[in-house]
Order: structure tokens, then C-alpha cells, then sequence
């Protein structure tokens, strides 16, 4: 076969150029991916053997081999592993397949400094390589295949792809390295490099160097080791391995069950957002081990989906060796695991939350809007959840439990009341807070989608229910206002004029509106919408519109101010001139209460044609 050449895929591009011109300080850290991904690549045929022996041709000691050649100035890191074929040396090192790949390059800036930040988040794995060579040739043969293939490239944008009939299977990966990094072609550097980075590997990471060969990891898997005989650093280095990141992570859980069913965990909760948190599969990212052989990172059934933030190892005891992908499905055994996993990791959060509210903060930042998940997905967790859950809301900057909004409450106050939008600040100005804020009434301010699911889900909390501002149910009455603030009131308009604006107001507006009301929820604003009791919320309808699953506007009820001026006036116009002389007012009554709840004008043309007749009349 011929040399094919082919060119990267664009976002590779822009990698490969960050990443050998501005993404590490510290070099060295290509050698942690390249073994990381050989680990990998074992692994994997390891799990594949168990069910097709023929796979290992008889070589089923898997081993990562690194071999100095200080003449040729190259490093080559070898692995027997499950190697690739010319589909996957595309797929692989030719484009980013990995999901999150879209937002992640969309929130690249060009600022190299911020960009660093990102990548470390991304990982780029066998990318890093081109930190320190100026070109890598990869041969490789697949495990099962008799063709091997050899892909070479100097990083620029191109690669070529030509059939290698020598490949062995695996993966050999040699490094063509640039002048300034020859020091990685001595034996001591690499050493330490290898056992800082790459102890816990639990392969041989054997190295050559002339004819001297030497196992220089503990190749034992660090998860099976006490506790009390792992550092901090080891942790952070597995870490970085078994997550294919470069974070630092902020939480990390390591302990064995012990009982009916036995396995251990170690698990991490990163300390970034990773890029695929919101990808509609919502997978979870352990790997499942059983008696430390790798079986499979696809078990999505040993997490929940609202735990996938999550990342680490679980080696099980009793699972079979040979159990497939399919088996683990509905599997009684994990099924125990997975509760086992789910009540350390909701006690270890709980733990944190008590010894480090500012840190738990920074978590809550991260992973709030995924763990909240949990409250409507999880009806036997749900109470933990809430409890673990933090607020923003009208009281200050800061987070807050329900548990905290309830010792505030208000005399008189039988509810907690919270609003849903899609943000704290817009939130803040919403007309529907102004009553609450008024008597000094605490609201639960909620931005995140699933708030919408789980706050009718959940009910009530110690004994309150949850109400929302814009229900029409929401009753203030019964709370105490400020004498103050209460005598600074201006009038209302007189109940028989108002009485008549409303029945104008009907008429005009038709079928648009299910109801008009005078308001006890506004102070300076004239109008705003409110739902009444079993409706969709405003901001879930906005959600789904904007997903195509609705698509008409549901009528709400139009509460108006009878102590704002507007109100009086138009009171006032429709006592002397009837109905008629305020419909133009009416609609835009009704799109100034959609604009302020972030909708579009229900016609913008009429709106327009309307607000420079009435802005005519009032400058005319």
C-alpha cells in the first residue's frame, strides 16, 4: 500500500499548536500520558481475552517496555496491548471523538494562560508527546488482525498511514526528540519520572536502556494497598491517570467493603467541571475491575446518572472474571455495589459540608445542578440530597440550606417560597420578589433546569411546602409587614374604578390571559404574570419552547398594581372614556409582564405600533 496522507482534524490542529507551544511548564508529563494510554491499551485486551483467548496469541503478560536510544536521539514507549488498525489510528490520533469536544474548543479564547487552564481540564493524552519530539511514528498491529500499520507525524497538521507488515501487536510509540529534550534519553530522569507519575500502574513498565533492563514501577494496583502505605501524591498521580486528567481533586474516597459482598473503591471527585457533565448520555466514568483485572469504564449501572461527576475504580470480589459487558446489566451484585458506593459517597459529601463550607461551596459550584438530579431520580435518597443541597437566595450572597431558610422565616409565615429562572441577577429584579421583599420575606432563588422537576417532586421541607412566587396561590397576608414601610404606601386605586379597569382589561385581552387580579405581590412595578394553581410554570414553559416541545403560550393571569400610577391613570381613562380607550394599553400591559419574565412581545409589529401611538399621544 502506498503512503497515505491525510490532515487533522481542525480542533487537533489548534491542540497540537497549545500544546507544544504553551501548555506545560513541566514537560515531563508526556511520559505520565504515554503510559497511562499503554496501561490502557492492556487493559482493555486483558477484559477482551477473558471471552477470546486466541486474542493474546499465546502472549498474555502484558508489559510496557521504554527504550532509550541516545544515538538516534529517540525514546520509544512499547506496549503488548490491544494496538490498532487503520480505522482506529484515525479516529484515535487524527480527530478528538471524545464528547465535550464542541463546548471545550468553543471556549478556547486564544489567551494561552486561560487556554492551559482548559486543556488541563480536557486532557489530550497522546497529544502531549509532541511537547518534546518533533516527530512520532506509531507502529501498531490490533489484536485478532494480522495487518499492522505505521502513522508517522511531525505535529504541523499532516499525517501519513502506510501498512507495516513487521508491526508487532500493541503499540510502539517512538519519539523523535527535539535537541532541548535529550534529557529524557537518561536512565536516572526517566526513573524518577516513572516511579513519581506511574508506581501505581499495576503493569510492568519495564526500561531499556543498551542491555540493561529494569521493572521500575511497584506494578501493583494502588487501590490494593492500605491507606496508610499511599501518599497524598500517589492519590493525585492515580488520579490523574484513571481520569485522564490534570486537575487537582478535591475530594478522594478510599475504602473496602467488606461482608456479603466484598470490593474496594477509590474514588475522586474532581476538582473542575469536566467538559461532557451535561452530554445527554449522562455516563459515569468508573472503571470496573473484578479481583484487579479490568472488565469494564462502560458499567453504567454501578453509578447513578446524577453521580457521574465522579471518577476512580471499583474492584469487585465476586463478580465473575469472564462476565461481559451485556451480563452486568440488571446484575444483583452490582445492584448491591452500586447502593454500597451511593451511601459512602453521599456521607463522605455530607462530612465534607460540615468540616468546609467554603470548600463544599466551590464542589457545590462544580456539581449542585448534577447531584440535584438525584432529589427527583432518587425517591429513596431524596431527603439526603436536600440536605446536601446549597441555595442562592434574596438573603445575602452566599449559599444557603433549606434548613437555614426556614430558621428565617417571617412570623406568620407558613411557606418557603422560591422563584425559577435563568439567572440569580435577573432573578433579583423579577416583579414577582417585590411583595416578598417587602415584608422581608426569604426566596429561594433557582437557576438550574432540574429545579423544575424536583422542587413539585420534593413537596415540602421540615414540614413547609414549597410554593413558587408566581403562583397564584402564594398568600402574603398572613405576614406581618413593616408599619413603616406599610404607611409609605401610596393609595390604591378605589376599588370600583379598579373593579372597571379589570373588567376592561378581560375584555380586551380575550383568551391571551386566563384572569386579571388586583396584586398584593407587587410594590413598584404596574403588572406581572402569574401562574395559577397546576399550571406549568413560566420558566418551565420557557425550557421546553425552547426545546420544541411546547409550542403555544398558555394563557397566565395578569396581576396588576392598584397602587401604581399607570394603574390609576389607566383606571381613570377607562371610568371616562370606556374600554376602548385603553386597549392599546392593555396589550402593552400584557407584553411588558412577558418581557419582564425574559418572553418576546406575543406580536412584535403590534407592539411596536402600539408603543409609538401611546409614546405619540404622551409627547404629542
Amino acid at each position: 500500500m502506498a503512503e497515505e496522507k491525510r490532515e487533522f482534524q481542525a480542533e487537533v490542529a489548534k491542540l497540537l499548536d497549545l500544546v507544544v507551544h504553551s501548555l506545560y511548564s513541566n514537560k515531563e508529563i508526556f511520559l505520565r500520558e504515554l503510559v497511562s494510554n499503554a496501561s490502557d491499551a492492556c487493559d482493555k485486551l486483558r477484559y477482551c481475552a477473558q471471552t477470546q483467548a486466541d486474542l493474546t496469541g499465546g502472549d498474555g503478560e502484558y508489559r510496557i517496555r521504554i527504550t532509550i536510544n541516545k544515538d538516534a536521539g529517540t525514546l520509544t514507549i512499547a506496549d503488548n496491548g490491544i494496538g490498532m488498525n487503520k480505522e482506529d489510528l484515525i479516529n484515535n490520533l487524527g480527530t478528538i471523538a471524545k464528547s465535550g469536544t464542541a463546548e471545550f474548543m468553543s471556549r478556547l479564547t486564544g489567551d494561552a494562560k486561560k487556554d492551559t487552564s482548559l486543556i488541563g481540564q480536557f486532557g489530550v493524552g497522546f497529544y502531549s508527546a509532541f511537547m518534546v519530539a518533533d516527530q512520532v511514528a506509531v507502529t501498531t498491529r490490533k489484536a485478532g488482525e494480522s495487518q499492522g500499520w505505521r502513522w508517522v507525524s511531525d505535529g504541523k497538521g499532516e499525517f501519513t498511514i502506510t501498512e507495516d507488515e513487521s508491526a508487532q501487536r500493541g503499540a510502539c510509540l517512538t519519539l523523535s526528540l527535539r535537541e532541548e529534550a535529550h534529557e529524557y534519553l537518561d536512565a536516572f530522569r526517566l526513573k524518577s519520572i516513572i516511579k513519581r507519575y506511574s508506581d501505581h500502574i499495576a503493569i510492568p513498565v519495564i526500561l531499556v536502556d543498551g542491555e540493561t533492563e529494569e521493572t521500575v514501577n511497584s506494578a501493583s494496583a494502588l487501590w490494593t494497598r492500605s491507606k496508610s502505605d499511599i501518599t497524598a501524591e500517589q492519590y493525585t498521580e492515580f488520579y490523574h491517570h484513571v481520569a485522564h486528567a490534570f486537575d487537582q481533586p478535591w475530594l478522594t474516597i478510599h475504602y473496602k467493603a467488606e461482608g456479603a459482598i466484598e470490593y474496594t473503591g477509590l474514588l475522586y471527585v474532581p476538582g473542575s467541571k469536566p467538559f461532557d457533565l451535561f452530554q445527554p448520555e449522562r455516563k459515569n466514568h468508573l472503571k470496573l475491575y473484578v479481583k484487579r483485572v479490568f472488565i469494564t469504564d462502560q458499567a453504567d449501572d454501578l453509578l447513578p446518572p446524577y453521580l457521574r461527576f465522579l471518577r476512580g475504580v471499583v474492584d469487585s470480589q465476586d463478580l465473575p472474571l469472564n462476565i461481559s459487558r451485556e451480563m452486568l446489566q440488571h446484575n444483583p451484585i452490582l445492584a448491591k455495589i452500586k447502593t454500597g458506593l451511593v451511601k459512602r459517597v453521599l456521607s463522605e459529601l455530607k462530612k465534607k459540608a460540615e468540616a468546609d463550607a467554603e470548600g463544599y461551596a466551590g464542589f457545590w459550584e462544580n456539581f449542585g445542578a448534577v447531584l440535584k438530579e438525584g432529589i427527583y431520580e432518587d425517591f429513596e435518597r431524596k431527603t439526603d440530597i436536600v440536605a446536601l443541597s446549597r441555595f442562592k437566595t434574596t438573603h445575602g450572597d452566599g449559599w444557603a440550606t433549606l434548613d437555614d431558610v426556614v430558621g428565617r422565616m417571617k412570623d406568620g409565615q407558613e411557606a418557603i417560597y422560591y422563584a425559577t429562572g435563568d439567572s440569580v441577577a435577573a432573578l433579583r429584579k423579577s416583579p414577582q420578589l417585590e411583595g416578598f421583599l417587602a415584608k422581608g420575606i426569604e426566596v429561594v432563588l433557582l437557576t438550574d433546569a432540574i429545579d423544575e422537576f424536583w422542587v413539585p417532586a420534593v413537596g415540602e421541607w421540615n414540614g413547609k411546602k414549597l410554593i413558587a412566587v408566581t403562583d397564584g396561590a402564594a398568600d402574603l397576608s398572613a405576614v406581618k409587614a413593616d408599619p413603616e414601610a406599610e404607611a409609605a404606601k401610596p393609595e390604591a386605586t378605589e376599588a370600583a374604578s379598579l373593579d372597571t379597569l379589570i373588567a376592561a382589561l378581560k375584555l380586551n385581552l380575550g383568551d391571551k390571559i386566563k384572569d386579571v387580579r388586583a396584586s398584593d405581590r407587587l410594590t413598584s412595578s404596574a403588572v406581572c404574570l402569574v401562574t395559577d394553581s397546576g399550571q406549568m410554570s413560566l420558566h418551565l414553559e420557557k425550557l421546553l419552547k425552547a426545546h420544541n416541545q411546547v409550542d403555544h403560550d398558555t394563557p397566565r393571569i395578569l396581576e396588576i398594581n392598584p397602587r401604581h400610577g399607570l394603574i390609576k391613570a389607566l383606571a381613570e381613562r377607562v371610568k371616562a372614556s370606556g374600554r376602548e380607550a385603553v386597549e392599546d394599553a392593555s396589550w402593552l400591559l400584557l407584553d411588558q409582564a412577558r418581557i419582564v419574565e425574559g418572553e418576546k412581545p406575543a406580536d412584535p409589529v403590534e407592539f411596536a405600533r402600539r408603543l409609538a401611538a401611546i409614546m405619540e399621544k404622551g409627547i404629542g
